[in-house]
């Protein structure tokens, strides 16, 4: 209780030392604080961008699928799958697919693409890119004979609205199969390699033309995409036996690894940032150390011990420490709470959207605002000061009072 009153009056006694180390810390900490909502963010941007792309969340897909990725397979009992997975809590959307490779065909002009077999009603839930067309109009549940497509295969087929298309495919004995569809709906993202992969037909047509029933996954959307591994465990429990359940980061690896590169640089720049915080009051207490050499070696002349000269140092740097956390609360929670409602805006950059892998993705990354802001800003600014306490600490305790005594007259 002494230390703890002789350490306030020794922070209270060099005001504009201490003020200028307090702002130092809530400066360093409201930089990290700001990154680090940016890391969370982006997760969230990698979450909402993937499973709105048609992947989901989470998929229920054949048990072979996930070494293969061959769109002939198909589930176990996809009425069974698709049951469970609406059965889930926190449940947006569910859709089932089937998938083929088909070659699109207009009179001369040929283009190769995946097509898929959907659900209409339920599609535009899970698949944004279908919400609004360019022109036309989206499939209808019960109708036959119709397809919808991106803007860039319609373009390479000089195909128009309500043109015939010609699908051909291979059938499971190796035959080919063949189907008529009418262009109802032309699909614009902005980019060419996203329009080629839009092209969808009613779920039962897709069935017929390939030759193999039942369906190919079935995708989840959540409502929260932390529940992901939560949802994923229990559709292990509950799918039918033979099937696979994968998650986004495992649906599209590529992306994820892109995301964990991006966060380890931006952890790497607010460590540099938390360094460069640390060094300056280790400095500042540095040299309020040198300047009470004679103080110290009056209270190792009257008795203290290394040890407790030490904790009086860290306490004087909790006290730093606490006042920088609380500077920063005050100044980072406006500025990460505006970064979670307004975003940063990269369309001046990119455009309005930029496609990587075949995903669009918004060019404006919100920042993540909740109740970890303040436990980690305390971390940080507590981290940071006891850390640069400890060399300043280990001088005072090497103290020698009776060099430090005559230095000092």
């Amino acid at each position: 209780m002494v230390s703890t009153k002789y350490a306030a009056r020794s922070v209270g006694r060099n005001f504009r030392r201490t003020i200028l180390s307090i702002v130092g810390i809530a400066i360093g900490c409201v930089l990290a604080l700001f990154m680090e909502s940016l890391n969370k963010g982006r997760g969230e941007l990698f979450a909402r961008a993937g499973s709105a792309s048609g992947m989901g969340h989470v998929r229920i897909v054949p048990a072979d699928w996930r070494g293969r990725r061959e769109p002939r397979l198909r589930l176990a009992d996809w009425r069974a799958d698709f049951a469970a997975a609406q059965a889930l809590p926190g449940v947006a959307s569910v859709t089932a697919r089937v998938r083929a490779q088909v070659l699109l065909a207009v009179g001369t002009h040929v283009v190769p693409v995946e097509l898929a077999g959907v659900q209409p009603d339920v599609e535009p839930r899970t698949f944004r890119y279908v919400r609004t067309l360019q022109r036309g109009r989206y499939l209808r549940a019960g109708e036959t004979g119709t397809l919808v497509a991106g803007r860039a295969i319609a373009d390479r087929l000089t195909a128009d609205l309500d043109d015939e298309i010609v699908a051909t495919t291979v059938g499971p004995g190796g035959e080919i199969q063949s189907a008529l569809f009418r262009l109802v709906g032309i699909v614009s993202t902005g980019s060419d390699d996203t329009d080629l992969a839009v092209c969808q037909v009613v779920l039962e047509d897709l069935q017929r033309l390939s030759g193999f029933p039942g369906a190919g996954e079935v995708s989840i959307v959540l409502n929260d995409y932390r529940e992901i591994d939560r949802a994923r465990a229990r559709l292990v429990q509950s799918v039918a036996h033979g099937d696979d359940v994968m998650t986004l980061s495992e649906l599209a690896p590529e992306i994820e690894g892109h995301l964990e590169q991006d966060a380890a640089m931006t952890r790497f720049v607010s460590g540099i940032i938390l360094l460069i915080v640390l060094l300056g009051v280790a400095s500042a207490q540095l040299a309020a150390v040198l300047e009470r050499r004679r103080e110290f070696a009056v209270l190792a002349a009257l008795g203290m011990s290394g040890p407790r000269m030490v904790w009086l140092i860290v306490q004087e740097a909790l006290m730093l420490g606490g006042g920088g956390a609380l500077l920063a609360v005050a100044a980072g929670l406006p500025l990460v709470w505006k970064l979670a409602h307004t975003g940063l805006d990269f369309s001046r950059y990119v455009g309005g959207t930029y496609a990587f892998q075949g995903v669009l993705f918004d060019p404006v990354i919100y920042g993540d605002f909740g109740w970890w802001i303040v436990p980690y800003i305390s971390a940080v600014a507590m981290g940071a000061t006891i850390l640069a306490s400890l060399y300043p600490a280990w001088y005072a305790a090497r103290t020698d009072p009776a060099v430090a005594l005559r230095v000092a007259q």
